[in-house]
């Protein structure tokens, strides 16, 4: 009886302990989370903390999603978790400044109502005409909104981003401005060939839709305070107190997009003296040079594996062109916000940035060649009739060149003695943000935009998504430092990377094998033409040699095939043995070693009685 009363005294002793250990961590610890995630997706990083930091009014954030609807999708509820545990975070670290209200809009319910007022997108869920929303709109105090239509599933690592953009843009509502430079007639302009007026690039059409353009003059002196973030186009010949203007700009926190080219093929201006050669080269030499980076000397891109088809005029065949280039998603940083989710985009003669050795800036490339490239003389182009004898001379040097670059991290001024009349400027910053882009002409139209008009409107129908890229590189860097620091985060999905490593290296060596079966087969069909020039009123006729001769080439053609063959066997080898391993592990050795464990613990336990 004593025994009884004994543990049940204990176990009442216990339950008082549980229950105080809850109340005293749901009082003292109601916050605290422990995120174990590598990635650590469900913590939010500095950046987001200082945007969150410098809230002066309050916001209210309305996550919309369809609960009931979604209770079938596995995929879509567990991103949805994460969502959510994103918006709370937000919620705690924002000291008050930001509440949240999680919305199930049931249909033909108030609440769906005001997810379409707020303009969110429903997706159809099933055939019966349920629908889903899962989307975030924001307010500010003077009833501002912004709105995130539908969270993409396939965007899961620029979760943060977009959340922290839109809370930065109820903070901060006014339209950025972006102030424009260009040596280009970007703006529109006059054909002295054709002799009339020109519209202006599509891409700025674009633009003006979601910024406010402040078009700088020629020679400008200094970069209006309003302006946050900088669009060079082409500077060409700039003057010196330009240069010294746009380097404390970049220096004072100023954001910088620039696009400079080895070749512009847009630039039609006369030479500067009679007798010259035209001059369709712009850098910023001088300035690169003091943010670590450089563009190579009057040098073109030239790339193999990226070469776009051009044609060349009535009745003849279309032929590669090595600089102009079709740049897919493999060549852009799907890690950078700026890049990820575009799916191609075009550029011509473009020219090549790279690190310059010793930099203390941080260089991350965002669009980069294949290794089929190499550097061409720039000076070639100005005269090139046929773009096949490009391809005839491109020699790749295995090389992945970039074109377009984020250059982050300290700097220094380029001017340490000022210029003449300004000695007191800023001599140095512990961050920039510019975006270098060796390329100008893929902002033309004929890179990535057909127009029609349409009773006086022009309606743009792109191919190419030239100025997507333009215009995330304006939007990322009109944000602020700390939006810019979030960029990307983790995933949930992990990749199956050895399998991957295997497709990869079996894939290396079967575009060998092909390209290595193009050329011997190239050559033979031109001894075959060499053979058939002969009178057309006469039969074609082999000699016993000839036919030999093609033969051996059918044979050849038929071992290479059965080597290609064997490539691919040989891909689907590894992963299978692969898999086979993974599965002994996992059938196997793991119930083995536990049943070793379950035998060792026996005997220790029987030699410990004993």
């Amino acid at each position: 009886m004593k025994k009884l009363m004994y543990s049940g005294a204990g176990l009442l002793l216990i339950a008082v302990a549980f229950l105080a250990f809850n109340m005293l961590t749901s009082l003292g610890l109601g916050n605290a989370r422990l995120d174990l995630t590598e990635q650590k997706l469900y913590t939010i990083s500095e950046g987001t903390e200082r945007i969150l930091g410098e809230l002066e009014e309050p916001i209210n954030l309305y996550f919309f999603y369809s609960d009931k609807s979604a209770r079938d999708l596995a995929v879509l509820r567990n991103y949805a978790t994460r969502v959510e545990e994103m918006l709370k975070a937000y919620e705690r670290a924002a000291d008050g400044k930001i509440k949240l209200h999680i919305v199930d809009p049931e249909p033909f319910s108030e609440d769906e109502d005001k997810a379409a007022a707020f303009g969110l997108q429903a997706v159809p869920a099933s055939q019966n005409g349920d629908s889903i929303y899962f989307g975030l709109a924001g307010t500010n105090a003077v009833d501002d909104k912004q709105v995130i239509p539908f969270f993409p599933l396939d965007q899961e690592e620029f979760l943060e981003y977009q959340i922290s953009q839109l809370v930065q843009g109820l903070a901060k509502p006014q339209k950025p401005v972006i102030g424009l430079l260009s040596g280009l007639q970007i703006n529109g302009g006059f054909d002295m060939a054709a002799r009339q007026p020109t519209a202006p690039w599509m891409v700025m059409e674009e633009i003006r839709q979601l910024f406010k353009i402040d078009s700088l003059k020629a020679g400008v002196d200094k970069i209006p305070d309003e302006v946050s973030v900088l669009l060079l186009v082409h500077p060409k010949n700039l003057p010196q107190a330009s240069l010294y203007a746009i380097d404390q700009f970049v220096l004072r926190g100023g954001k910088l997009l620039v696009f400079v080219d080895p070749y512009a093929e847009a630039d039609n201006a006369a030479p500067m003296l009679p007798g010259d050669e035209m001059d369709k080269a712009s850098d910023l030499e001088p300035l690169f040079k003091a943010w670590g980076v450089r563009m190579l000397p009057n040098k073109v891109l030239g790339d193999g594996s990226y070469a776009l088809s051009v044609g060349m005029g009535q009745g003849q065949r279309p032929v590669r062109h090595a600089a102009w280039l079709a740049l897919p998603q493999r060549a852009m940083d799907q890690d950078d916000v700026v890049t990820s989710g575009l799916e191609s985009i075009n550029v011509a003669t473009s020219g090549i940035l790279e690190p310059v050795e010793g930099a203390k800036t941080q260089f991350t490339p965002l669009l980069q060649s294949s290794e089929y490239a190499m550097p061409l003389d720039a000076a070639r182009f100005a005269m090139l009739a046929n773009p096949e004898e490009l391809m005839a001379d491109l020699n790749p040097t295995g090389e992945r060149y970039a074109i377009a670059a984020r250059i982050s991290g300290p700097a220094q001024t380029a001017f340490p003695d000022g210029i003449e009349g300004q000695k007191d400027g800023l001599k140095s910053a512990e961050n920039i943000n510019v975006i270098a882009v060796a390329d100008t002409d893929l902002l033309g139209d004929r890179m990535w935009v057909q127009v029609q008009d349409f009773f006086g409107q022009r309606v743009p129908q792109p191919f190419a998504d030239n100025a997507g890229f333009a215009i995330n590189a304006l939007d990322n860097l009109s944000g602020s430092d700390a939006l810019i620091s979030v960029r990307s985060r983790g995933r949930f999905s992990r990749p199956f990377e050895v399998v991957e490593a295997l497709q990869r290296e079996a894939e290396a060596q079967f575009r060998v094998k092909e390209e290595d079966l193009q050329k011997r087969l190239a050559e033979t069909e031109q001894k075959l033409a060499a053979l058939q020039q002969q009178d057309p009123s006469k039969p074609l006729e082999l000699t016993a040699e000839q036919q030999t001769a093609l033969q051996q080439f059918v044979d050849e053609k038929l071992r290479i095939r059965k080597e290609l063959r064997e490539v691919r066997y040989q891909l689907n080898a590894n992963i299978e043995d692969l898999g086979r391993t993974l599965k002994l592990a996992n059938i196997l050795l793991v119930p083995l070693l536990l049943t070793l464990g379950v035998l060792a613990l026996w005997l220790w336990r029987r030699r410990k009685s004993a």
